[in-house]
């Protein structure tokens, strides 16, 4: 087996380029920048952005989007416009590594191993969901489903652990053949990830995965939302879901961050943490993100199924699945420019068009897959269809669309009434009580229009559905996350999903 380089990481050492990145970056016609700096060597870098998001994109990322291209094995970087800080590499990042020989990195994984969207249509009008109907909505899912980070599963919430680890391997086939299921599991981006037969869950240490045992079908907190909402043109109610992998994703995450970083004393940074073939940890994260994967999967499908009950319950009528991704993986592709590639997600989402090879055999092989878009609960998201463009991104978009304040920024500087106020007065109900998460509000993010006009002028995507919320369902907890941890992440610009 080739044995690969050791990355370049020194992040103590100044960059040559960092005062003037911004003045590198060339517009090239198939509309994206291209960044090429004496930091970032010979790495092909495409910023997928506007000329006003990247005037306006932070300064520190520059160390990052360094960072990106500095793993062995690295084939290409592309930026998604919803681009923001994020763990080693930015938050909206796709790496592109040798699949031979390149490293399998975590930073562009991040710690919510799987974390993606679901969306669901119906052909029930907007005039059925009355002040009094959004209500009721947002009541029976809360009856069902867990919010918050330390929220249980009420529907699974007495497996044992082999039944967890059946889960966890086989992913929606093993749930539909067991539990049976009231979804189309065509319509998820996959059934399965499959993991080796010898591969174990680390349970125990730093992170405890096993915690997320009591944890399927529950929503967690930051982010992570339900929401339903009206498509612009029919004037149709939709729902979108957006979660992951819960404390099982977290804790894989965290006791594989800490053996890369025993593994290679020479970096620093437990953000940019890695292994190559030659690791004997390699294989076995591998294994860790396919079960993350699959726990993610399940996870927005068994939710779900429960939305689906609450959203029969209050407009006596059916929803239907239209599509399931994720956005924080790495996973084996091909590119007509590499080759079999590893492709890393940070905060991106897959866009492959029609007949791209994976897409065989499936109902989208003549059409592309959806792309689910998330905006604020005060803004448009949106559904895509991937364009045969999608190859400069290599096949990605953008996953949402992007925090521009940090949680700390929020709450010092909004108005908590100031923001209640205006989602009332939008006719947008947050949860039951109209109280929104000050730092999960609308003016935290960036505007979806502007992100999503990147993608469509680059001829990367096509819009499908435009949708504006109607309702919001977001866990809430004892003030933010960000409040109660110290030390080494307390300074942070932006959050991640868990």
């Amino acid at each position: 087996m080739k044995q690969s380089e050791p990355a370049k990481f020194d992040t103590t050492q100044p960059l040559a380029d960092a005062h003037r990145w911004k003045d590198l970056t060339h517009w090239h016609d198939d509309g994206f920048f291209v960044l090429k700096t004496e930091d970032t060597g010979d790495v092909p870098v495409r910023l997928f952005l506007t000329q006003s998001l990247l005037e306006s994109a932070e300064d520190i990322l520059y160390r990052q989007l360094v960072n990106a291209t500095r793993f062995p094995g690295v084939k290409m970087v592309v930026i998604t416009p919803d681009v923001h800080y994020g763990y080693g590499v930015p938050v909206g990042c796709v790496l592109i590594t040798d699949y031979e020989s390149g490293a399998v990195a975590m930073g562009p994984v991040g710690y919510d191993i799987g974390c993606g969207m679901m969306s669901a249509k119906s052909e029930v009008n907007v005039e059925a969901a009355t002040p009094e109907k959004r209500l009721q909505f947002n009541t029976a899912v809360m009856e069902r489903i867990a919010m918050g980070a330390g929220g249980k599963s009420h529907r699974l919430k007495n497996l044992s652990e082999s039944e967890f680890n059946s889960l966890v391997r086989g992913g929606a086939e093993y749930y539909v053949a067991k539990c049976g299921a009231a979804f189309d599991r065509s319509r998820a981006e996959r059934h399965r990830i499959p993991v080796d037969d010898d591969w174990e869950v680390p349970v125990g240490g730093k992170g405890k995965p096993e915690r997320g045992r009591q944890q399927l079908g529950s929503l967690g907190g930051g982010n992570h939302f339900i929401e339903l909402q009206r498509e612009v043109n029919s004037g149709e109610l939709f729902v979108q879901v957006h979660t992951g992998s819960r404390g099982f994703g977290h804790g894989l995450a965290t006791n594989y961050f800490e053996l890369a970083r025993a593994e290679r004393d020479k970096i620093k940074d437990i953000d940019l943490g890695y292994f190559t073939p030659d690791s004997k940890h390699y294989r076995d994260y591998l294994n860790a993100v396919a079960a993350g994967g699959n726990y993610a999967i399940l996870n927005r499908l068994i939710i779900f199924e429960q939305v689906a009950e609450a959203f029969r319950e209050t407009f006596d009528a059916d929803l239907e699945l239209i599509y399931e991704i994720s956005h924080n993986l790495v996973q084996k592709e091909w590119h007509p420019d590499f080759g079999d590639v590893w492709v890393h997600r940070k905060g991106a989402t897959r866009a492959f068009p029609a007949g791209y090879p994976l897409l065989r055999g499936t109902i989208w092989e003549d059409t592309g897959h959806p792309v689910l878009i998330p905006g604020s609960n005060k803004d448009f998201s949106y559904i895509l269809r991937p364009l045969p463009g999608a190859v400069k991104s290599g096949f990605s978009v953008n996953h949402g669309a992007g925090r521009r304040l940090s949680r700390s920024q929020a709450a010092r500087t909004l108005s908590q009434r100031q923001v209640d106020d205006e989602y009332a007065e939008a006719g947008i109900l947050v949860n039951t009580d109209g109280r929104v998460p000050i730092d999960e509000s609308a003016e935290c993010y960036k505007s979806a229009e502007e992100v999503v006009k990147a993608v469509l002028d680059a001829g990367l995507a096509e819009i499908q559905y435009q949708l504006w919320p109607v309702s919001s369902l977001k866990g809430t907890e004892e003030g933010p996350s960000w409040r109660k941890k110290k030390g080494r992440r307390s300074n942070r610009q932006s959050s991640e999903h868990f």
